[in-house]
């Protein structure tokens, strides 16, 4: 890992003024469209992108027939995201067309540090004009003067254990809802994710940098604010420092403003009690924890390199419960793992129903290139999977609808935060669970606090009205 210095951040910004300058000549500002797809994460990372593009003097649009200049963020954990980036990117050529040509075109992100998927965009997209990795973001103004000044192409994916870089510029939505990545990239290797090879090592921010962004979200007025890592839990084992994650978000929750703190991702091998703690004492901590146990069964967990057995996982799930007796529970589940069985399977559904989460994010195994499952022999039909999928869901959504009927009568506090599109109740906003509220009510109330007392639900919202 390196961390960049204020020389080098500097020279962005002069290569930033020099594409300014390029564009000096228009009778009106450039514009820019960002283009984000994936994690959270690639949302921060797109944030600080915007921020250099206006740096350069660019404005934002939405409609790529008026960009002059379009960045695609890419995702590459599972196939879906990567064809619709491919159908994506394979339109812009009409745009760049009907521009005479002069529309520049450039795709980043987790996708394109995969040297195979780089080399098909320089073979048979020719009109992408920069294809930049994770790893050269920071130097996004650099490789675009390059493009622009030298009417080249330029691709740029280093291989490397990845960057710190402070001091680049970000831009944010406007709204009382903030990103804050804390770390960058992941040690743990899990044989399906191609993470680890396009993100490189685990690597965290200095806590006077996280803790200064922090003050800079408040006293924006942002209200929840989410800690970014790919595995939160281990921030700090790089620094050398006598801290861990949890004494980083004991330090963030006594900043002063009314703001509520959530973070993700978490594995569950580096989840601790002491962080449990720290959350059940913080009252500015949502208490809510999304931890990923992809399957429940201990066989396919240690085919995954998971590195926990399920009897672990739900041996965290119960202190969680025992000093947070209202927290909300969500998780990530794979289905049709390689050489997955009924069996197995059968496994996973036990420890949904024993849990009894509050909701899930489920996914059918994608295969990557370059990782060890991708080698596995999967021994089940496509059917079969669909089928496993569908009684997961199923099992799942009646055991929100369960969870959600449990609010009805209760009073919340929630953060509004925007509108609805249900004229029956405008307004929508989140508790400190992250439950989604539809609410009566009117506009005066939108970034604020507010409290709600739950009408009704569904499976995946609730309904309610101010109290």
């Amino acid at each position: 890992m390196i961390r960049t210095t204020t020389e080098q951040i500097n020279r962005q910004y002069e290569f930033a003024a020099k594409i300014k300058k390029l564009y000096s000549h228009h009778t009106s500002a450039p514009l820019a469209m960002v283009d984000t797809y994936g994690c959270q994460q690639n949302e921060a990372d797109s944030q600080r992108i915007r921020g250099w593009l206006t740096e350069m003097g660019f404005e934002q649009t939405d409609d790529e027939a008026l960009a002059d200049v379009i960045v695609i963020n890419t995702c590459a954990v599972r196939e879906n995201a990567e064809n619709r980036v491919f159908g994506n990117v394979g339109a812009l050529v009409h745009t760049k067309r009907r521009k005479g040509g002069e529309q520049t075109i450039c795709i980043t992100g987790c996708m394109v540090q995969q040297s195979h998927i780089a080399e098909r965009i320089k073979k048979s997209f020719r009109h992408v004009d920069l294809v930049f990795g994770t790893h050269a973001q920071w130097r996004f103004p650099e490789l675009l003067y390059n493009v622009l000044s030298e009417k080249k192409r330029v691709i740029d994916i280093e291989d490397c254990d990845g960057y710190i870089a402070e001091g680049q510029p970000v831009l944010r939505e406007k709204g009382v809802k903030g990103w804050l990545s804390i770390m960058y990239g992941c040690n743990n290797f899990c044989t399906y994710c191609i993470v680890p090879y396009v993100r490189g090592r685990e690597r965290s921010r200095l806590p006077e940098d996280v803790i200064a962004e922090a003050k800079e979200l408040i006293a924006a007025g942002v209200k929840d604010i989410t800690l970014l890592g790919q595995n939160v839990n281990s921030y700090g084992k790089d620094l050398g420092l006598d801290m861990d994650f949890a004494d980083l978000v004991a330090m963030i929750n006594d900043l002063e403003g009314d703001f509520v703190l959530r973070f993700m991702t978490s594995h569950p091998k580096d989840a601790s009690k002491k962080l449990f703690d720290t959350m059940a004492r913080c009252d500015k901590v949502a208490k809510v924890f999304h931890l990923p146990f992809q399957s429940g069964n201990d066989r396919v967990l240690k085919a995954m390199n998971r590195r926990y057995t399920s009897a672990g996982y739900l041996e965290l799930v119960d202190y969680a419960r025992s000093v947070m007796p209202d927290i909300v529970l969500t998780s990530d589940v794979i289905v049709g793992f390689p050489g997955e069985t009924d069996e197995e399977f059968e496994d996973t559904l036990k420890l949904v129903e024993r849990v009894g989460f509050d909701a899930l994010f489920t996914f059918i195994y994608s295969a990557r290139v370059g990782t060890p499952a991708a080698k596995m022999e999967q021994g089940t039909t496509k059917e079969e999977i669909q089928k496993r999928f569908d009684r997961l869901v199923q099992l799942q959504n009646d055991i929100s609808a369960k969870r959600h009927e449990s609010y009805v009568g209760k009073t919340y506090r929630v953060l509004a935060d925007g509108h609805s599109d249900d004229i029956r109740f405008p307004l929508t906003g989140r508790t400190d669970g992250n439950r989604l509220v539809r609410f009566v009510g009117d506009d005066s109330v939108i970034g604020n606090f507010v409290n709600v007392k739950i009408t009704g639900h569904n499976t995946w919202s609730l309904t309610g009205e101010i109290v």
